[in-house]
């Protein structure tokens, strides 16, 4: 079964602290190959009514990092170190049947792909209406309207009609908006939003994030935002922790981490981006490389194999001393804070336009 273990100097966070309090996170799997270090020490903290993006590659430890919050992960594979604190509880502590009661109720989940996480055999407003009834003792007439003010909410045209229909009948953004109404149906305290935007088109993420923030003002919810994509972010997140290899790399607010970002992981990410002021013919800058196994990670800084600026540190630190992410606005690297000024302004604002 799944191990949960916490490190005895982590103190309990107060009533007057955040909602969310993710405290020396670390998550194994166990495979064939070997123990999978997904999630490495990882801490942060989320008030209610704010919005985190985690941003990251694809393997950074993101999603991992949300399904332990929610006790998603198989319990016979998985083992989960650390605290999670929850409106302050310590949801680690607690049983399965717990855990249930807490799912789609206090805290929800927006998945990634809407196709996949809803069931072609039951209706959108069944799906919708489920949660709601299990949680609430709702009958299913009272969860019928509940589903059809939820899919209003959302946006969905004739949603009296549109209730009785099937996922397959729903366009994408249309059964993104209904994943997101599922989500919401309980008013949850804590909403994690899984790439909710991956495979729309730029018109339909933008009604999408739009959404989430109308309906975040209504219902007052913290947010979590996993994305690969930092632009997704800009207009949406209020901080932002980008994530490398299970590590948290560097966290700022968002106009930190945008305007003045100081990790060379995070670096790479803006400059592997297109910018609307750009030059059309210049080509765009992929971080050289791919994320490392998480099977077996490399020592020191886990980015210094793709690093192009480990030279500047000189000596062996970047391969053999792994850097601290301060409390608070930082980064987690060996570079000095004049050294990363003097980078970003000579060799990554030009990059960016």
């Amino acid at each position: 079964m799944t191990t949960l273990t916490k490190p005895e100097d982590a103190p309990a966070p107060t009533a007057s602290e955040s909602f969310l309090s993710v405290r020396d996170l670390n998550v194994r799997f166990s495979t064939e190959g070997g123990i999978v270090k997904a999630v490495n020490g990882l801490s942060f903290d989320l008030e209610r009514g704010k919005t985190l993006g985690i941003v990251g590659e694809s393997g950074s430890g993101k999603s991992v990092t949300n399904l332990s919050i929610l006790g998603l992960h198989a319990p016979e594979t998985t083992t989960v170190e650390g605290e999670i604190w929850v409106d302050g509880q310590d949801v680690t502590d607690l049983s399965r049947k717990q855990l249930e009661g807490l799912r789609g109720n206090k805290i929800s989940m927006i998945f990634q792909d809407a196709l996949t996480a809803l069931s072609p055999y039951y209706t959108v407003g069944r799906q919708i209406g489920e949660p709601f009834r299990k949680h609430t003792g709702a009958s299913k007439s009272e969860a019928r309207a509940r589903a059809i003010e939820m899919l209003g909410k959302v946006g969905i045209p004739d949603p009296k009609n549109r209730v009785d229909d099937y996922p397959h009948q729903f366009s994408g953004g249309m059964r993104q908006r209904a994943m997101i109404a599922m989500a919401l149906v309980c008013n949850p305290s804590l909403l994690i939003a899984d790439e909710p935007t991956t495979a729309l088109d730029v018109t339909v993420q933008a009604q999408i994030l739009d959404l989430l923030k109308d309906l975040q003002q209504e219902f007052g919810s913290a947010i979590i935002l996993i994305t690969h994509d930092l632009g997704v972010v800009a207009n949406t997140a209020d901080d932002i922790l980008v994530m490398y290899a299970g590590r948290a790399v560097e966290r700022g607010t968002t106009r930190e981490v945008l305007k003045s970002p100081q990790h060379p992981y995070t670096w790479g990410l803006l400059s592997s981006m297109p910018g609307l002021s750009g030059d059309v013919d210049e080509p765009l800058r992929p971080i050289p490389g791919t994320p490392p196994s998480l099977l077996n990670p490399p020592s020191g800084c886990p980015f210094h194999p793709r690093c192009e600026f480990v030279d500047l540190v000189g000596g062996s630190a970047c391969s053999t001393e792994r850097p601290a992410l301060p409390a608070g606005r930082g980064s987690a690297c060996h570079l000095t804070a004049e050294q990363k000024r003097q980078v970003f302004i000579e060799k990554i604002q030009p990059r960016l336009g």
